[in-house]
């Protein structure tokens, strides 16, 4: 199918949706989740295709050991994590048809601010195949249709999760059109130009993708081009708590965007938290890219030196994806704001501190989607912060930012109800009405 055709469906599913109740909704994600389900062996099975492809790609250094980890559907409890987050998103409150703003204008017009759906959204992501399922949730519970396309190394996991639903919604009021799968870059650089059909673009993946599609589409995009999430240590840093804040930041994920890669410490605690902070990193395997004085600090030998090494200046723009992170030390808090408006990427940056004056000065001054005190910066997450998933994380200043969850993919449309109303009616001069600009009572919604 040429991709005209398969925008044209996509939008027409897009405005069958627009009808589509809240209840209709929720059968269709119900039967989702108990096909895949169902399903769950033969989705497997596909998976480990993807696998042994995959293994003989990173050997061969043509994938990265980053994107190999993303790809594992049976990893853990990542499967069923997957199927209960279409369950989550079931049951959070339907993001449409909700009034934001409203206002009588005059005795029997009434304006009304009512959320809507985007429309149709391109999703480009890497690896992770059970972004099909949380994104096609996302899609079906806002309202949206959904184009989506994958990394060509996770191709047959891709196909049997989008054929398991495509096959469920077959059996409910939801066109199938509304989630399609596409497989090639070429199907994806003829969509970017299809601005007549396409709302929304949303890359997830790594820093020349989302480049890539900023630069070669008129598409809204919605996204983030880097992870560079730091954490600051301060002066007053309980060390237990920097201890495990700093750890989980970096070892609980290394290959997420919201894993830290700069590690900032105060001078005046490099004596008292660095080794640590340091020797614990190590433990864990980690890499350090230290300045200079940091690494003076360290004592000699350390506990293991192959993993100490002076850094260079790019490391500090550097989104590592692995058990490297650069270390930095800085004089205050205005320092760590400082470089972290410098060097990171708007997407989560931690204070460890136990100062909360500090701790506020530090959430206000960074330039980040999310800033946190005292925790670790994997907490950038729809699915922790209660979204049910998420179908990206957003460093946009736009109507979206940070973990993108139902209200990212919701818009909104102005609704006005009269009755034989007309603008030549209201004014300054003499028998002109004036506008009323009052609380509503109500009349006109039972067409909302």
């Amino acid at each position: 199918m040429n991709t005209v055709k398969i925008a044209q469906n996509a939008r027409n599913a897009a405005n069958k949706l627009q009808y589509v109740t809240t209840q209709e909704k929720s059968v269709a994600l119900d039967k989702i989740k108990n096909i895949l389900t169902d399903k769950k062996q033969d989705i497997f099975k596909a998976n480990r295709q993807d696998k042994e492809n995959a293994e003989k790609l990173v050997n061969a250094e043509l994938l990265s050991v980053s994107l190999f980890k993303r790809l594992d559907l049976e990893k853990g409890d990542k499967f069923d994590t997957m199927l209960k987050g279409i369950s989550d998103i079931d049951q959070l409150p339907d993001p449409t048809g909700q009034i934001t703003y409203s206002s009588k204008l005059d005795e029997g017009l009434e304006l009304y601010r009512v959320t809507c759906p985007v429309g149709v959204l391109l999703v480009i992501f890497e690896a992770r195949p059970e972004v099909v399922v949380n994104i096609s949730a996302l899609a079906i519970k806002s309202g949206n249709s959904v184009i989506l396309k994958g990394g060509k190394e996770s191709a047959f996991s891709l196909n049997a999760l989008s054929t398991a639903i495509r096959s469920a919604l077959a059996d409910t009021v939801i066109p199938s059109d509304a989630i399609q799968l596409v497989e090639t870059r070429e199907e994806i650089k003829s969509l970017l130009d299809l601005d007549e059909y396409i709302d929304l673009v949303i890359p997830r993946g790594s820093n020349s993708l989302v480049k890539y599609i900023q630069s070669n589409t008129r598409i809204p995009v919605l996204g983030h081009a880097d992870g560079l999430c730091s954490v600051y240590v301060d002066k007053d840093a309980d060390l237990d708590k920097a201890v495990r804040i700093v750890v989980d930041s970096k070892v609980n994920y290394p290959a997420a965007c919201n894993s830290a890669e700069t590690l900032l410490v105060n001078r005046s605690i490099l004596s008292t938290h660095l080794i640590p902070i340091a020797t614990a990193l190590q433990n864990a395997n980690v890499r350090l890219h230290l300045d200079s004085e940091s690494l003076s600090h360290l004592p000699t030998p350390t506990t293991n030196s192959s993993l100490i090494q002076e850094c260079v200046t790019e490391d500090f723009d550097t989104e590592f994806l692995d058990l490297d992170i650069a270390v930095k030390v800085v004089g205050n808090v205005e320092e760590a704001i400082q470089h972290i408006n410098s060097h990171g990427s708007k997407h989560t940056d931690s204070i460890v501190t136990e100062n909360d004056q500090v701790a506020k000065r530090f959430m206000q001054g960074v330039d980040a989607a999310g800033v946190y005190w005292n925790a670790s910066t994997r907490f950038a997450d729809g699915f922790r912060y209660g979204f049910g998933a998420e179908v990206g994380v957003s460093t946009n200043k736009t109507h979206a930012r940070g973990p993108v969850g139902l209200e990212g993919l919701v818009i909104y449309k102005y609704k006005l109800c009269g009755n034989g109303h007309i603008v030549g009616e209201f004014g300054e001069g003499s028998g002109k009405k004036k506008y009323l600009h009052e609380n509503v009572d109500g009349t006109c919604k039972t067409v909302l």
